[in-house]
């Protein structure tokens, strides 16, 4: 095999779960064969049927042992114990690339199987994924985060191999690789998930809020509104945050926590806490004078 340029492998499957399966679809569409999947419940099985179509189901243990490249994409707490069992039940074999998706891990939980011969490699793409086929085009323009065995900086020639056949196979997929070293994984899961994660439950509760109002439709409301902070905050950073509490308007944040607090007392917790965020974050934009961020912030603590 070439390292800058894997060969059309057997890919195994390890579970047909949202990324999972979706990455399998991308594989097969580079030209590789996804040979066996696994899983066992009916949004698997649906998943495999419509991305990964004639793929037979069957247990981990039997998708391994088909594959050359297996994909492990199976929840963060779950890989560890996994790896271990299918290295123990000897499913593993020299010269295999084993791949997992966990974000917040690198290759070192892969140990177990990099013990028998395999070479290691963890890709999370830098994407929320639903399972359906249209996540195959959305991979398309999402960065993947890469990591491999040791540090290709150093010039080892032995540590090249896995990173750059990690960044082939993302670019096979029509993604962008971006390297993450193994000692940060866990903190650009963290970011992501803040990100990704934190911002859903920001809009729920916004188009929740609204609705509480009788406001609809609350979503076709807010959606340009949202699109637009979203664009404006990746392009110009703090610099373009706007609202009351960027303005040091401290009379309404006291209306919104009072309105917000009757409406929905757990959401004004949440609110007070990301308006205080904002405040210092507005601050050191130069966005907030201090004496108009220290207003913000008394009626923080008193509300």
């Amino acid at each position: 095999m070439d390292a800058g340029r894997p060969a059309r492998l057997a890919v195994g499957v390890v579970s047909a779960g949202r990324v999972g399966s979706v990455l399998g679809a991308a594989l097969a569409r580079a030209g590789h064969h996804v040979v066996a999947a696994s899983g066992v419940s009916k949004a698997s099985v649906r998943r495999a049927a419509e991305l990964l179509p004639d793929t037979p189901l069957l247990p981990p243990d039997e998708v391994c042992t088909r594959a050359d490249l297996v994909l492990l994409a199976v929840p963060d707490d779950v890989l560890p114990g996994l790896v271990r069992g299918l290295a123990a039940a000897g499913c593993f074999r020299p010269g295999q690339i084993v791949v997992h998706t966990a974000g917040s891990l690198g290759t070192a939980v892969l140990d177990p199987a990099t013990e028998q011969g395999v070479l290691p490699l963890a890709l999370h793409p830098a994407m929320t994924f639903t399972g359906r086929p249209e996540d195959v085009e959305r991979l398309a323009s999402c960065c993947v985060g890469v990591t491999a065995p040791g540090a290709p900086e150093d010039g080892d020639p032995r540590d090249t191999v896995g990173w750059s056949v990690a960044e082939a196979l993302v670019l096979e997929m029509s993604a962008e690789p971006v390297r993450i070293a193994e000692s940060v994984r866990p903190l650009y899961h963290a970011a992501l998930a803040h990100g990704a994660n934190h911002l859903m439950t920001l809009v729920g509760d916004c188009v929740e809020l609204l609705e509480s109002a009788g406001i609809r439709p609350a979503d076709r409301l807010v959606a340009p509104l949202l699109s637009a902070a979203l664009d404006n905050a990746l392009r110009h950073g703090d610099r373009a945050l706007t609202g009351p509490v960027a303005r040091g308007d401290a009379g309404t944040v006291r209306t919104h926590l009072d309105r917000i607090g009757d409406a929905a007392p757990d959401l004004a917790v949440a609110y007070r806490a990301l308006a205080a965020r904002t405040a210092r974050r507005a601050a050191a934009a130069g966005l907030l004078a201090p004496a108009d961020l220290a207003a913000v912030e008394k009626t923080l603590e008193d509300q």
